[in-house]
């Protein structure tokens, strides 16, 4: 039966007809998958206003897809999408805008405050006629997709040590290649442990965050911890005392050595004067163990210290424990949920520049 008078797409090919209806069933794009409904309900024979009537479009938008897929076949499914109006803010002027979000307002003599809000960024950016116009939105937009974004300032702080090289060279030695006739053990005190309300992170309902008090004593004083990780199994061992003197510090690594009787101890901590007190160094020189010192300020060079800062974070963030036993015990069940996970300690900062 020959067509009514009307608009049609062309004579499809029984390929082209295949290839229509996947397209109708997999398309992800929801502009293509119309085009395609439309030039294959018109191969069928369907006029132009029952197609409008299915799929409630108009009249010229139907007529505008036959004609292009008449004209360009396939390539006229795909949406052309347009990039709005041309940019009014040319891509050096972007540039010019990033850098100056980057510097200090006092390197363009303004002692009047000492960073910028996009408010303020706007006005001076207006007054030296690096734009004719700008808003605080477009600001927003320009110093995101120029990967600038607002940050906190962090600190640093540089080793003294005449001899950092030496000693950072033998504690990373140690945890690249562990000795064989003795167990490597990274050990530090953490804490003081009070008893006061902890800020911390949680998922809750927008604009509800959860509440701590902001008003504590300290009338139950504080306590410490002593922890020691065994890199050989990942595991903590820890002990939480009054004090941290030469005495605690001593009764711990009496501890760790019966734990290991038959193994060397090399262990690895910082400076804290009770860990090189005379009577220490004497008890491990007659009992297999070997003090290695990070250097002076580089305590992120003990491995412990990344156990201690998920410690922090997980068991201790977001609480306000009323009691030291009840820390402690919310200390010890993240402890035993730890060791029940861990994994023998390797690649220590592979990735750092200290490596080179």
């Amino acid at each position: 039966m020959a067509r009514r008078p009307g608009v049609f797409v062309r004579g499809l090919s029984m390929e082209e007809g295949r290839k229509l209806a996947r397209i109708t069933r997999t398309a992800k794009d929801p502009v293509k998958l119309r085009r395609a409904i439309v030039v294959l309900m018109s191969g069928q024979g369907q006029a132009v206003r029952d197609i409008t009537s299915l799929l409630q479009v108009g009249v010229d938008y139907v007529r505008d897809v036959i004609h292009a897929f008449n004209e360009r076949g396939f390539a006229a499914l795909d949406p052309k999408w347009s990039g709005g109006r041309p940019k009014t803010i040319g891509d050096r002027i972007r540039e010019g805008i990033c850098l100056i979000a980057r510097t200090s307002p006092s390197d363009w003599g303004i002692t009047a405050f000492s960073t910028w809000s996009l408010a303020k960024l706007c006005a001076h950016l207006l007054d030296r006629g690096t734009v004719a116009a700008i808003s605080r939105e477009t600001l927003r937009r320009i110093l995101r997709a120029g990967g600038i974004s607002w940050q906190s300032t962090t600190t640093w702080k540089a080793s003294t040590d005449p001899d950092f090289i030496a000693k950072m060279h033998r504690v990373l030695d140690l945890y690249d290649h562990p000795p064989a006739d003795g167990r490597v053990i990274c050990v530090d005190e953490f804490g003081p442990l009070n008893l006061l309300p902890r800020k911390g992170k949680s998922w809750r309902p927008q604009s509800r965050p959860r509440r701590l008090r902001a008003t504590y004593n300290r009338n139950d004083g504080v306590m410490h911890m002593l922890a020691a990780l065994d890199l050989a199994t990942g595991h903590i061992s820890y002990r939480i005392r009054s004090r941290k003197r030469r005495h605690e510090f001593l009764a711990f690594l009496k501890t760790l050595r019966a734990r290991w009787p038959s193994e060397k101890l090399y262990v690895v901590c910082d400076n804290f004067a009770p860990h090189s007190h005379v009577d220490v160094r004497a008890w491990c020189a007659g009992n297999q163990v070997e003090l290695g010192f990070v250097p002076t300020y580089s305590s992120w060079l003990n491995w412990i210290e990344s156990e201690f800062a998920a410690l922090r974070y997980f068991a201790l963030n977001g609480t306000d424990h009323r009691s030291h036993t009840e820390q402690n015990a919310a200390i010890a069940a993240y402890i035993r949920w730890h060791n029940t996970r861990a994994e023998p300690k390797t690649r220590f900062a592979t990735d750092s520049p200290i490596r080179t």
